[in-house]
């Protein structure tokens, strides 16, 4: 895929509202105590003046990393209990020492909004579910008291810092507060959504150990009640270290034996108690997707997670007070955690606990039109499936607040790029944004002083020094190479769980390049600035020497109203060939002809290069998910290269093993 260069960007900031974003003010105080580049993000004379200005501000965030988080923690007023001694006690990667001798609290952040008396009855969380036309508002008073109350009744249970909380619960201001609970205490928090099955639940809190498991009795979604009683009963028997269960009735059904009632346990009237632990202290443990054996248990610390929400949700997305902040997630997936940060700069968080997509496709923005979202996320499938449901949000419904939208997930495809334009509002600020699980952050993601080009990301994110390499470790500007990061990010994981001497931990990062972080993302940093993510790097395609993005071709394919989806592997083949079949789920009532096989062929030869039209194309049912509705590519290729399923990928991992045993007939059926 060439990278898109057009002259005319898709949106440019107003000039007034860009002057008055907290990046502006942040960089004018950064100027005027550590050094920071003088001349203002906005306004500028142009585009290219903004982007050089923003560039000699990201230049100034990663070449003195300790200058910056100082000017960080000092611009947010991170509160230490006990001071650090440095900023950056090592810089090796892995194993960088951030701020050490410090001691805080995460939870402690949050809830700082709701000291004062005129924030006490603001909304912290407004809620609402499939069943709900209204949203339910929780205020920062009555957020404060139930994460005290929590916090006191684990404490009673003797849960001390250190012990693993889990959560088995959808996406409901229940899990923030057993989350904010959790890190009051020093605990550490893990949680899965409840749709994943019991064995997929217990490949991860398995390997915690988890004393405490606060769980529903079941979920809301499409339409349907889903009963999870049976798998809550087994995650009791096979976890044998919890002593307390919490049961919280989203079905209305009784507590079972033993369990606690969530309502008793944040009944209690008291201040919260907050416990200061170390900068490093575990926070949270986020999971990979564990497709390919048990999933990597990433540990996350207070402190690195708290400086880099604080700068991402402010400077990087513009949140503050007055903004109500949307992102539809499950609690199994890292955009949950992230939603809670906006919380930390006193933003009103939505919680949704349903499908985007019922009654009708369009259920997530009227979601965002009932609340009031001012800055809202989605993943980039959503907005593609709104475009091929011809959806109208921005005529339909009144979504005059939003300002900001963001897309992660996948890369969101030029087509979804003009579709948000022409079809949500012409007028709001696009935040394609990607990082991942690893760091619960972003990499490269939006800038609220710079414009917005079809396809692209506006920016490396401050104190990220990304890089795209080529396969010797040479930056490469214009041409595809893989994500690196050359220095280290506070919220890089501490380690994984149960990893004691580090090397899975240094095997997935840093293993291509020793002492730089090697992410898996195939992506361009263009002339300009900015960032094109073509896709894993992991499963990218190499024909006749040339890489080549699978989610370059999805764009060109999916963009048929025939293909519902797609997937396309490269295989190397024994012989030295190479073969590429692209396989579809198609639309209903589409037939895979040879007429739909020659435009499909056609529009990959002329929108891409000769060189991205399949070998085959091949009609499936459907297709094979993580639990977190990324397709799975690499498994598959295994898969066809003769791999049996159960070496080729972890069974709880995915959402549809007989999509995945249709690839593995079809590998064997190849080889003979």
């Amino acid at each position: 895929m060439s990278t898109p260069h057009q002259v005319q960007p898709l949106w440019r900031p107003d000039p007034a509202r860009a002057a008055e974003t907290q990046i502006v003010a942040f960089q004018a105080w950064a100027a005027e105590h550590h050094g920071a580049p003088a001349a203002p993000l906005a306004p500028a004379a142009g585009d290219d003046e903004a982007a050089a200005r923003y560039a000699a501000l990201h230049a100034w965030s990663t070449e003195d990393l300790s200058r910056f988080w100082r000017a960080v923690t000092e611009w947010f007023d991170v509160r230490f209990a006990e001071p650090p001694t440095a900023v950056l006690g090592s810089t090796e990667m892995p194993g960088a020492e951030w701020f050490p001798g410090a001691r805080l609290n995460y939870a402690e952040h949050v809830l700082r909004h709701g000291e004062a008396a005129e924030n006490a009855e603001k909304p912290a969380i407004l809620h609402l579910d499939e069943k709900t036309t209204e949203p339910v508002p929780v205020s920062w008073a009555e957020l404060r008291r139930q994460v005290a109350a929590l916090a006191a009744a684990l404490r009673e249970r003797g849960i001390a810092p250190g012990d693993r909380v889990a959560g088995y619960l959808p996406n409901i201001p229940q899990a923030i507060v057993a989350l904010l609970a959790s890190a009051a205490v020093g605990a550490v928090w893990t949680s899965c959504a409840p749709d994943f099955g019991a064995r997929s639940v217990l490949d991860r809190f398995q390997q915690l150990a988890p004393v405490a498991l606060i769980t529903v009795d079941g979920y809301h979604y499409g339409g349907k009640d889903h009963d999870r009683s049976e798998v809550v009963a087994e995650l009791r028997r096979e976890l044998p270290s919890l002593h307390t269960v919490v049961h919280v009735p989203l079905l209305g059904t009784p507590a079972p034996e033993g369990a606690l009632s969530w309502a008793d346990l944040t009944a209690g009237q008291a201040e919260p108690v907050f416990e200061q632990v170390p900068f490093d202290h575990p926070l949270w443990v986020l999971y990979s997707s564990g497709t390919t054996g048990l999933p990597k248990a990433i540990v996350q610390g207070q402190g690195g997670i708290l400086v880099e929400h604080l700068k991402q949700a402010a400077l990087h997305l513009d949140l503050g007070p007055e903004d109500r902040f949307l992102w539809y997630t499950s609690t199994g997936w890292m955009m949950w955690n992230f939603l809670v940060a906006g919380l930390l700069v006193g933003s009103t968080v939505v919680t949704y606990d349903g499908s985007p997509g019922h009654p009708d496709t369009g259920a997530f923005w009227s979601v965002a039109a009932r609340t009031g979202a001012t800055v809202l996320g989605t993943s980039a499938a959503y907005v593609i499936a709104s475009r091929k449901a011809e959806l109208h949000p921005g005529r339909d419904l009144d979504l005059s607040a939003v300002r900001c939208l963001g897309t992660t997930g996948s890369p969101l495809p030029p087509d979804g790029f003009q579709w948000i334009y022409d079809e949500v509002k012409p007028d709001v600020w696009l935040a394609s944004v990607s990082g991942g699980t690893d760091v619960c952050s972003c990499f490269v993601g939006g800038v609220p002083t710079l414009p917005v080009h079809l396809g692209e990301i506006q920016a490396p994110c401050l104190g990220a020094d990304v890089q795209a390499w080529d396969v010797q470790g040479k930056p490469l500007t214009d041409a595809v190479g893989e994500l690196v990061v050359t220095k280290p990010i506070p919220s890089m994981p501490v380690g994984f769980w149960g990893d004691e001497d580090g090397r899975r931990y240094h095997d997935s990062y840093f293993d291509t390049y020793p002492g730089t972080w090697r992410h898996g993302d195939w992506i361009t940093a263009t002339s300009r600035g900015t960032v094109v993510i073509h896709g894993r790097s992991d499963s990218t395609l190499n024909r006749q020497g040339v890489r080549m993005g699978s989610s370059d071709i999805y764009e060109v394919v999916e963009r048929l109203p025939e293909i519902r989806e797609s997937l396309v592997i490269g295989l190397e083949e024994e012989n030295g060939g190479y073969w590429m079949p692209l396989f579809v789920v198609l639309a209903p009532g589409a037939e895979l002809d040879d007429t739909l096989v020659g435009r499909i062929r056609t529009s990959l030869r002329t929108e891409l290069s000769p060189r991205h039209v399949p070998d085959e194309v091949i009609a499936v049912e459907g297709l094979p998910h993580t639990l977190t509705g990324k397709r799975i590519e690499v498994p598959v290729k295994r898969l066809l290269a003769g791999t049996p399923l159960d070496q080729a990928v972890n069974p709880g991992s995915v959402d549809n093993l007989d999509h995945l045993r249709f690839f593995e007939h079809l590998g064997r059926t190849r080889r003979g």
